[in-house]
């Protein structure tokens, strides 16, 4: 009877540490920035992928999620307010994709 309570524990510990979240994003580069993930890559031997990865989990690390603040972490973004503002006209013009044809 000592076995079987052994062999649920460890299932019950094998199971709880195999569960994660994944998610996969696809990230569309400029031209700049691909050749430098290219040459960060090349220099490294390994795959761009990989070097990508790497650094966008380092960035999200180093970020604060606190709300208070998100506009500083938008206004150090690139273009985001270009972005944001095409995307609010796009919108207000109807060239959205509902959710539900997603």
């Amino acid at each position: 009877m000592a076995s079987v309570q052994s062999t649920q524990d460890y299932t019950k510990r094998a199971f709880s540490c195999t569960i994660e979240f994944v998610e996969r994003l696809n990230i569309t580069l400029d031209g700049e920035q691909a050749e430098k993930l290219a040459r960060l890559a090349d220099r490294m031997h390994i795959q761009p992928g990989t070097i990508a990865r790497s650094l966008l989990s380092g960035a999200i690390d180093d970020a604060d999620p606190d709300a208070r603040n998100v506009a500083e972490l938008l206004d150090d973004t690139p273009s985001a307010f270009a972005r944001a503002e095409l995307g609010r006209r796009q919108a207000n013009s109807g060239e959205t994709i509902s959710l539900d044809e997603l």
